[in-house]
């Protein structure tokens, strides 16, 4: 956990120096711990890419957080926001908005942007908040068993893709161009009140996960072993899913989709120092950050001076991360 913490601030310092206009760590550190720098770097640091930096951090340590949290929950190492089709009900939103609440334009230049990115945001995250409440619903009536849960998942995952294409098919050019645009997840829009958002839900959802981390701990030895040990397991289960829902909501409808950080993570972690909550989680959220943290910085150097969204970076690199992880379980 140490090693990952000097990672990260290594890593952070190394992602505001870097990009169109490089900046020596040494002018970013004495810029960030508020000495005296020209003014250029002053304004690259803190109002350009600082808040970027720190976006893709608190993003990544809430995605891996809820992924997580989500594993153990469900008690299947596939459970994450993005495969239990939270990230796709946020798409629909968004989708939503700029189809009927007229939340994309085309600028005089030609691009294509979102003109009201509070009300897709607020759509997105209603609609992030609407799938986790039907999961934890179907849930009551049928018992909180991961089972139920994930299947849940993955059906308002097939169903709120095929409503987004479907607004999609009779969006006209610049709603499909604004559809696409948001559908990316993208740090760089990211401003200082998203990142404070962002950190206080993530803040509060790191102390809740770390609270209930024996709990968790419980269930991971069986349901029946954790009822015996006096955990409410079905109650533990449904408000666990509702955090870990709330925090994923709240970054992918600010952010756009961002998928695979917080799958990934945790198995990485969990390879490393065991399954054990109260050091899982913590390490969890740092190896997240650092993992989205890296891949935005990659995203911005790779085709320089074209900047890549970090999401697409994230999905070519997760998708084998896993497919090794999974050869490397076999294999032992």
């Amino acid at each position: 956990m140490l090693a990952l913490l000097l990672a990260v601030l290594a890593l952070l310092a190394v992602s505001v120096a870097v990009g169109a206009a490089s900046v020596p760590v040494s002018q970013v550190v004495r810029s960030l711990l508020g000495l005296e720098v020209p003014r250029q770097v002053e304004v690259i640091v803190w109002n350009i890419r600082l808040p970027q930096a720190l976006a893709c951090l608190i993003a990544g340590c809430g995605l891996a957080l809820a992924g997580a949290a989500m594993q153990s929950i469900l008690r299947n190492p596939l459970g994450s926001p993005f495969t239990l089709g939270i990230s796709h009900a946020a798409a629909f939103g968004a989708a939503l908005a700029v189809m009927f609440l007229g939340g994309g334009v085309m600028t005089s230049k030609g691009a294509v942007t979102v003109t009201n990115p509070w009300l897709t945001t607020a759509a997105a995250f209603a609609c992030s908040l609407a799938a986790a409440g039907v999961i934890v619903g179907i849930s009551r009536l049928r018992g909180a068993s991961p089972e139920v849960m994930v299947l849940t998942g993955v059906a308002l995952g097939a169903l709120f893709t095929a409503g987004t294409m479907l607004l999609q098919y009779f969006a006209d050019d610049v709603q499909l161009a604004a559809m696409v645009f948001w559908t990316f997840g993208d740090a760089a829009r990211a401003s200082w009140r998203d990142c404070a958002v962002m950190a206080g839900v993530t803040g509060a959802a790191c102390l809740f996960f770390l609270a209930h981390s024996w709990q968790y701990n419980a269930i991971d030895a069986g349901d029946e072993t954790a009822r015996g040990l006096g955990v409410r397991v079905e109650r533990v289960r449904m408000v666990g899913m509702l955090a870990a829902s709330l925090a994923t909501a709240v970054i992918i409808s600010l952010l756009g989709v961002i998928g695979f950080v917080g799958l990934v993570a945790p198995h990485m972690v969990r390879r490393c120092i065991g399954a054990d909550h109260r050091f899982l989680l913590p390490a969890a959220a740092l190896a997240g950050g650092l993992l989205l943290l890296a891949s935005d910085t990659a995203a911005r150097l790779l085709f320089a001076p074209h900047v890549l969204p970090v999401s697409v970076l994230t999905a070519f690199l997760g998708a084998p991360a896993f497919l090794l992880l999974i050869l490397g379980r076999r294999m032992r």
